[in-house]
């Protein structure tokens, strides 16, 4: 930012967008953390749960206490920090391109065991068949805002990842591609997921508590008749978990780091471990705040859900408009045009650039804007 508007106060978005992901990736750890324990109930075979009251409890019970998931969350922090100490091509690069297949295979396996469970369908008339009542403009903000923390909008990961591309790179297609596949995984996920739910006759709305309360719920079940069957199905659930968790925090992690590599000098492992410190340190705080620190409130909220709330609701969603305004209104439009289209004319990315170029000036800020009012106002 400093280098395309030197002398404005632009350089500040710069930072706020290194600041934005590295208060992510703290809080973010906890919950990778709580992916650790739960791999290792499954490895142990130690899910039980008679009832989802039980399910539930156990979770309260792990969640609340101190040194458990403090212990998970320092090793998920450990983990992903090592893969960015090893560099971009030796960790990052490589992690991610045997972890991406990987993962998809994984997914795509639960989610064939997840429909050919009796009373599946019902899971899958719940995703297919829409309900038009219920589409409100208050479900599409919140929809518009899941993407930005799905794909890391507003934020400087994308910044950082793309700084490492090549100029010959093709950007328009580059993006598709990730939002396709980031659309595609989803969609597989929520058959993974809902018609197990159904299966089991729980009611779909228990929000993020289905990862770590209902669905351990589900594999005990599975495990009536065989009970390998349901520490396979686990271990390959939250082994998944734990690899998409650890693929999106490294990507955090590396705008910090490559922050304090290129505008103060510090070397790759000094950079790391400062960072891991500092996350340690908030991270900490952010569990604890399930358990000790409970009574600890920022705002009316706890302090996982205030740094939650604070980096979900407006620090991505402000970066992203400032992103588009200062790519819009403050870069030269034919420095946007050389960027999307690689200098070259009569290619796909130079015939749609004006219409690019319109969406970023006019359309995005507007939509961007009124996420943004949304989510103040909820």
């Amino acid at each position: 930012m400093e280098k395309l508007a030197p002398g404005t106060k632009w350089k500040w978005m710069g930072l706020l967008t290194v600041v934005t992901p590295l208060i992510i990736a703290s809080f973010y750890s906890v919950v990778g953390g709580w992916s650790i324990g739960y791999l290792w109930k499954s490895l142990t075979l130690s899910f039980s749960a008679s009832s989802l009251e039980d399910s539930t409890l156990v979770f309260a019970t792990f969640s609340s206490s101190v040194w458990g998931p403090l212990i998970c969350f320092v090793l998920f922090l450990a983990i992903n920090c090592i893969i960015v100490l090893a560099g971009v091509r030796k960790g990052i690069e490589k992690f991610s391109n045997f972890t991406m297949y990987f993962l998809f295979a994984l997914i795509v396996v639960i989610m064939l065991y997840s429909l050919s469970l009796d009373g599946s369908k019902a899971g899958v008339d719940y995703l297919v068949k829409p309900d038009f009542h219920n589409l409100t403009p208050k479900v599409f903000s919140s929809a518009m805002g899941q993407s930005f923390f799905s794909l890391s909008l507003g934020v400087g990961t994308i910044l950082t990842y793309s700084s490492y591309a090549h100029d010959e790179g093709k950007l328009v297609s580059i993006a598709a591609g990730t939002a396709g596949f980031d659309l595609i995984f989803a969609v597989i996920a929520g058959f993974a997921i809902m018609p197990a739910v159904f299966a089991a006759g729980i009611s779909p709305g228990q929000g993020p508590g289905l990862i770590f309360s209902t669905l351990p719920y589900i594999f005990a079940k599975m495990g009536l008749t065989s009970p390998w069957i349901s520490a396979l199905v686990s271990i390959l659930f939250f082994l998944m978990i734990l690899v998409a968790a650890v693929s999106s925090c490294i990507s955090m992690i590396e705008v910090g780091v490559a922050y304090l590599i290129e505008q103060h000098g510090f070397t790759r492992r000094g950079a790391v471990l400062l960072l891991f410190f500092g996350m340690l340190g908030l991270g900490a705080l952010c569990s604890l705040s399930f358990g000790p620190l409970a009574d600890v409130h920022i705002f009316g909220v706890s302090i996982f859900s205030f740094c939650d709330m604070l980096t979900s609701n407006y620090l991505m969603t402000f970066g992203g408009l400032l992103f588009v305004i200062f790519a819009g209104w403050k870069m030269d439009k034919e420095e946007v045009r050389r960027q999307l289209t690689n200098g070259a004319s009569g290619t796909f990315a130079s015939r749609i650039f004006g219409f690019e170029y319109f969406l970023i000036r006019y359309v995005s800020p507007l939509v961007i804007f009124a996420i943004f009012l949304t989510n103040l106002a909820s």
